[in-house]
């Protein structure tokens, strides 16, 4: 595990039935997301995904060499990770925690700030940028116009009054 990057991606909440099945409350959008994912870590165990699904919002995860209830019970309430490089994600998508500390610049190129905090809102995400003053920058297209995580820079274009 050293040199990897760890995820967090979800909660063993409880067992399901006898055959070493877990229920998995996931931390993402969607539990869907998850299903992709080959291999997960728990509690330092690496675990080998043999068997995934989904239902009524929950993820179920049958691991390799867990065939029965008793090999499973010690993983309940265990946080589950994923490594990073296990991740892909759509273009245009990002992690929050990938854009959090980036600079930010506008369209000319002139600092504004850093990307200090991302608040999580049901319309659109919100960047808080920390320059000479505070700024909130809605993500949306009309506003954030360009993101590279790459080399933590986000492209921003402001309107009068931000």
């Amino acid at each position: 595990m050293t040199g990897k990057q760890l995820l967090e991606a979800g909660k063993i909440i409880n067992t399901q039935g006898l055959q070493g099945e877990v229920k998995v409350q996931a931390w993402a959008d969607s539990a869907e997301d998850l299903l992709p994912v080959t291999r997960f870590v728990a509690g330092g165990e690496e675990l080998k995904v043999v068997r995934s699904r989904v239902q009524k919002g929950f993820l179920y995860l049958r691991f390799e060499d867990k065939n029965t209830i008793e090999d499973v019970i010690p993983l309940k309430g265990k946080v589950l990770h994923m490594y990073r490089e296990d991740l892909i994600l759509p273009e245009g998508v990002h992690l929050l925690s990938d854009i959090i500390g980036s600079r930010v610049v506008d369209e000319e190129g002139n600092d504004i700030g850093v990307v200090e905090d991302i608040l999580e809102r049901p319309a659109a995400n919100v960047y808080v940028i920390r320059g000479d003053r505070e700024i909130l920058v809605p993500s949306v297209p009309e506003f954030i116009k360009k993101v590279d995580t790459d080399e933590k820079i986000v492209t921003v274009r402001l309107i009068e009054g931000m």
